[in-house]
Order: C-alpha cells, then structure tokens, then sequence
C-alpha cells in the first residue's frame, strides 16, 4: 500500500513541485561570519543577562528554534528574524547557527509550504509553533490572519505560540516526547523559569501525568496567590506566635497564610527528600 497523503486543504493539487517547495522551509546551517544583522532592525536594545541565559542553553543543548535569514550573494545573508538568537549563538560561541533561507520574492511561495507544513500530521507541536511563528514574523500575519489562513481557531494558534516561551530544555522535552502536549500547556502558566525546569525534571523522574501537573500548578499558582494576599493584610500578633510555635515544634520553617475570613493555610517546605524524612520524623516523635 502506497503512502497516504497528509497534504492539507487540496495543496499537493495546486502546487505541482511541491516536494521542491516543501524543500524552501527546510533547515540550513549557516556560519555565522556569513551573516549580517538588518540595518532597518525596529529593536535595538537587547538585556544582556537574558543574552547570557540564552548562550548557556545554547551551548548546552544547542539552538531550538533556527533564525530567517535573506540570501544577499554567494557570501552574504542578513537577519530577517531572530538577532536575540543570533546574538546568543555569537555568545555561545557557534561557528554555524540553523537558519531558513529566504529568497527576494517568495511570499506567496513561503505561505504556501509553510501551510502545508502545518498539516502534516508527524509534527511535533514545537515544530507547528515555529511554522506559525515564521508566518507571523516574515508575511507580518496578526493572529486573526493566521486563524483564517492555517484553518485553525486562534485560541489553538495562541496555545502553540506560548510554547515558544518555554526553556529551551522544556521545549526540547516536548520535540524528544518525554512530556506531551499537555504537560507542556500546564506548565505554560507558571511564570518562573525555574520553576517550569523543576516541574518538568518532576515529569520525567516520576511520570506525572498531565492531570497531577495541572494540580501542582494550580497549587502553586494559589500559594503565590495567597503568599501576595499574606502581604496586603496585617498579620496578627497572636498567628505570629502560633507560628513560631509550630516553627520550634518541628524544627523548621513553615508558611503560614490567613485571609480576611480567617481561613489560612499551613505549608512547610523542604529542599530534599532527606530533609523531608527529618520533619516527618520530628512529627512521629512529638506522638
């Protein structure tokens, strides 16, 4: 049996090469005395630590998501999208960074095998957020357009888009199938980059599952909440000292929430696992 085409939206029929076209998307390594940033380049100013950040993941597990370069000779490329990237590389000392080539007038050429592309089903979702994302930066699609064009509600679009902000290492999880799609869209909405590395280390350790992740995040998210809560009001004397208390009972450090209706919360953290058998012991032995 000959394989099944997974062309999308009648392409394969109005695009007679389509494996030549298909070819324009693909990846190409470029060395990096080649290239030249854009001249007409909107953003100017870069952080330095967030460069460095970058360069140590890039040198760690190299370049995720390559950058668009357009050809100017035989010699010479200039930067369409991805200076940061770029910058980082430099840093990172790479002599060769993964690069899309694009030529002077391929618009219509680009969108068609880019949306193409998309409807493959043997991509990762990292690879469909950075097909979506090359329409965005290089046809200047908005959201809305791309919706109307890929066929794809922009409530999925912005889902894939968000995982582009990962770490690099969460991201390369994701395209390595040690989480899933769905783990990568809990985690998605902790804001800390640590926080998201420790989580993701958790899945691949123990095997969570989307749904206890979920609930590690929301966890999270509403001790933080709490945490900020604990801010705003005044802390009566008389919790104080019940925490401290508590505090000298088991020998460490706990937190300690209250509201305004007087329903609180009690967490104690640990920082290992030898740290938790310690308290648990301390509370065994207060029986």
């Amino acid at each position: 049996m000959g394989k099944r085409s997974v062309l999308g939206r009648g392409l394969g029929a109005l695009i007679d090469d389509a494996e030549k076209m298909q070819a324009s998307a693909g990846v190409n390594e470029i060395e990096i005395s080649k290239i030249e940033v854009n001249p007409f380049q909107p953003r100017t100013n870069f952080d330095e630590g967030a460069l460095k950040e970058l360069a140590a993941s890039i040198r760690e597990i190299g370049l995720i998501q390559p950058i668009t370069l357009r050809k100017i000779d035989d010699e010479r490329y200039q930067i369409i999208a991805g200076e940061r990237r770029f910058r980082a590389a430099q840093l990172a000392g790479l002599e060769s960074i993964p690069s899309y080539i694009r030529k002077a007038k391929d618009d219509g050429m680009l969108e068609m095998a880019l949306v193409e592309n998309i409807q493959r089903e043997d991509l990762d979702a990292i690879e469909i957020a950075m097909s979506y994302q090359r329409l965005m930066d290089e046809l200047e699609f908005t959201q809305e357009e791309l919706s109307t064009r890929v066929g794809k509600q922009r409530s999925t679009i912005a889902n894939y888009l968000r995982l582009l902000k990962l770490p690099a290492i969460v991201q390369k999880g994701l395209i390595d199938k040690q989480i899933s799609m769905g783990h990568a869209r809990a985690i998605i909405n902790i804001s800390e980059p640590e926080t998201q590395i420790m989580i993701f280390d958790q899945i691949r350790k123990h095997g969570l599952s989307v749904r206890k992740v979920e609930e590690i995040v929301r966890n999270l998210n509403t001790d933080k909440s709490e945490s900020s809560l604990e801010k705003r009001l005044k802390f009566p004397k008389k919790y104080q000292s019940i925490k401290k208390q508590l505090e000298k009972i088991i020998k460490s450090q706990i937190n300690f929430t209250i509201n305004e209706k007087g329903r609180g919360k009690i967490t104690i953290p640990f920082k290992s696992e030898k740290e938790l058998e310690q308290i648990v012991k301390r509370f065994e032995n207060k029986k």
